[in-house]
């Protein structure tokens, strides 16, 4: 089966989740007065994400950003910088918290509060990836009910799936931990964050193996990073090294999210899955 990947062995999707301080804001906002630790978060969107944007125009690779609605907002010029760079921009709940943390009525409200900063903006979003990729069991009917066409949350394959919803059909472009800079380099002392910082070295063997990997069964590439951890020198340059050796394999095409989406969404033998039912176990 070649039909979404193009003929490419692997897909690849750079993404980057922009999250700034509401990771942090979302588990205490008292944090607020916590320069040091304000200071470590917003590192991302000021420093990271042109550094981002300067190696991926350098690289000649597109990516997707996806961006918490509260960022956007305090932020007015920084989703238009990414699209204006030639990638995509996709919805990140609006305060980053976890749908499974929220009421059905919280959860839509979050959503929709980030649809309004992104349309205030003038940007169009395709997709969206829960926070903590704490997807519920209603989010993909929010995604599918307004309107986007993706979500990048679940972890049922490493290749595109479409999820049939009470609205039709969305794709599902999986991810996992294995390829999240999360795992590798966050930490924090306060709030618990993460606390190991790896060398860019493991992190890059570590990415070059499942790229390896996913060449070799066909598979979605799928990157997670967070400017504030990736945008930092020596792991940039990890991440420079990474999409070279991917482009030097010559058989690896690199592709915004949406993209991806809408060629899973024309690949019928891609399988189609309805949202699991709620297990009953007792």
């Amino acid at each position: 089966m070649t039909g979404w990947r193009g003929g490419a062995a692997a897909v690849a999707t750079l993404t980057f989740d922009v999250d700034a301080e509401t990771p942090v804001l979302a588990e205490d906002p008292g944090y607020a007065e916590h320069l040091a630790t304000m200071t470590h978060q917003s590192y991302g969107p000021d420093v990271g994400v042109p550094r981002i944007l300067d190696t991926l125009d350098d690289l000649g690779v597109p990516a997707t950003f996806f961006v918490p609605g509260w960022v956007a907002e305090h932020r007015p010029g920084l989703a238009a910088s990414v699209v204006e760079r030639g990638h995509e921009v996709a919805h990140h709940s609006y305060a980053h918290r976890p749908p499974t943390s929220m009421t059905p009525e919280e959860e839509r409200a979050d959503f929709e509060r980030a649809l309004e900063v992104f349309a205030a903006q003038g940007i169009e979003v395709a997709g969206h990836r829960a926070a903590l990729w704490a997807a519920s069991r209603r989010t993909p009917d929010l995604v599918a009910g307004y309107g986007l066409r993706y979500d990048s949350s679940l972890m049922a394959d490493d290749r595109p799936y479409r999820i049939a919803t009470r609205h039709g059909e969305i794709a599902e472009l999986p991810v996992h931990w294995s390829l999240d800079d999360w795992e590798q380099y966050a930490f924090l002392p306060r709030p618990r964050i993460g606390s190991v910082i790896e060398s860019p070295e493991k992190a890059l063997e570590l990415w070059r193996a499942e790229l390896d990997g996913m060449r070799r069964y066909g598979c979605l590439f799928n990157l997670c990073s967070h400017p504030f951890l990736t945008g930092r020198p020596g792991r940039i340059m990890a991440l420079r090294r990474l999409i070279e050796y991917a482009l030097d394999r010559g058989d690896v095409r690199f592709a915004r999210c949406r993209e991806v989406a809408d060629a899973a969404m024309a690949d019928q033998e891609l399988p189609a899955r309805p949202v699991p039912a709620s297990p009953d176990y007792r």
